[in-house]
């Protein structure tokens, strides 16, 4: 794996993505800017992919990869680039929602569907940690370009980078300007004005990103969340942290997502619900190898509210007949711990109990009061 404070021109696989219109310069503008402009390491694609709509990827096509005039090739040949793969297969034309490609995005379905195919490619960039992604939002719709740099807000890395290429006057206005030549070339510019494209001047205005990657949770990192689910999750990920119990169905709500809990460690979870709830002071943990019986007495409490337990209920006031010990209590309070931080990730940080960081260790729910409650949770959004 790659170590992340290298440069990301350093990374193994460096990859271009841009979203292109009818302005398929975009792709050899930034391209230039990145690998022959830059003033510091420069980043030299390893891959370039194109996120598009029908008409642009057939522009993008014949501008960039035909033989003539392949502005792609001729720049690569032009400043002896070493080999990018980009071609047909790395033109991604996105798609509405009977798997048709889009020749617009006019409306509000067009706008979703695109959205989702813009971040599923971006999360599985970004999954690959030998991978920096240098992203380009110059081109195409502007709906486009903010998704695009969204998307990269929500699951982008140090190594990752946003940008938007500049192009000098009267460069900027040409159809037919695609980099600056090593070589004299004259281009003919509208009204019949003739300039050299070797005194073009194209550099890149670099976008600083708030990443929001580490405070989703790892199913959606790994999984194909659409936009607007990958949105909510930060958006929640980034509320005040809020706690509802729902003992009879055996479930919980936090940071927003509602899921289910053993009853274990549901039981433990709501003795520091409870206490939080009614801003008690911390306390400790059972003796190591010393039942205790108050102990005993607060969690028997809570797993007797939880329903459906039948003889299980039975078995653990046996188990714990002369009190709770220490072994009994880390054991299903380390449970508790991976539960959720599996469910929540970043986001399970404010719910898990915690020990006070120093010794003697007290043992708390570090919630204000009015952010815990015992309501009863709606079916949606269950998970076994």
């Amino acid at each position: 794996m790659t170590n992340v404070s290298e440069p990301p021109g350093r990374y193994p696989r460096r990859i271009l993505v841009a979203v292109t219109g009818l302005s398929p310069q975009i792709v050899t503008e930034t391209l230039y800017a990145l690998a022959i402009g830059a003033e510091e390491t420069p980043f030299v694609p390893t891959e370039i992919h194109l996120i598009t709509t029908r008409g642009g990827a057939e522009k993008a096509r014949l501008a960039l990869l035909s033989d003539e005039p392949g502005w792609f090739h001729q720049l690569c040949h032009d400043y002896e680039l070493p080999p990018i793969r980009f071609g047909a297969d790395t033109i991604h034309v996105l798609r509405d929602g009977n798997g048709d490609a889009l020749d617009d995005i006019r409306s509000p379905d067009d706008n979703r569907h695109a959205a989702d195919g813009i971040t599923e490619l971006i999360r599985d960039f970004t999954a690959d940690p030998d991978c920096a992604l240098h992203v380009s939002i110059a081109g195409g719709r502007k709906t486009m370009g903010f998704f695009l740099g969204y998307a990269l807000s929500l699951y982008g890395r140090p190594q990752d980078r946003l940008s938007h290429v500049l192009v000098s006057e009267p460069f900027e206005a040409s159809g037919g300007f695609y980099y600056p030549t090593p070589c004299s070339r004259v281009l003919e510019l509208p009204g019949g004005r003739l300039v050299d494209t070797a005194n073009a001047l194209v550099t890149l205005a670099e976008l600083p990103f708030v990443s929001l990657r580490h405070g989703l949770p790892e199913a959606l990192l790994t999984g194909h969340a659409s936009y607007n689910q990958t949105v909510e999750a930060a958006r929640l990920a980034l509320a005040p942290p809020e706690l509802q119990l729902d003992l009879a169905t055996r479930r919980v709500r936090a940071a927003g997502k509602v899921f289910a809990l053993p009853p274990a460690e549901l039981a433990l979870l709501s003795v520091f619900a409870r206490r939080a709830l009614r801003g008690e002071a911390p306390v400790p943990a059972p003796p190591k190898e010393l039942p205790d019986l108050a102990w005993r007495q607060r969690y028997l409490v809570e797993l007797r509210w939880i329903d459906g337990l039948l003889g299980e209920r039975d078995d653990t006031e046996r188990a714990l007949k002369n009190g709770m010990d220490g072994s009994y209590f880390s054991t299903h309070l380390s449970k508790l711990r991976k539960i959720l931080q599996r469910e929540l990730g970043p986001a399970a940080a404010p719910y898990l109990i915690s020990d006070g960081g120093s010794r003697p260790r007290r043992y708390r729910l570090d919630l204000r009061p009015t952010a815990v409650g015992y309501d009863a949770l709606e079916q949606e959004g269950v998970r076994a």
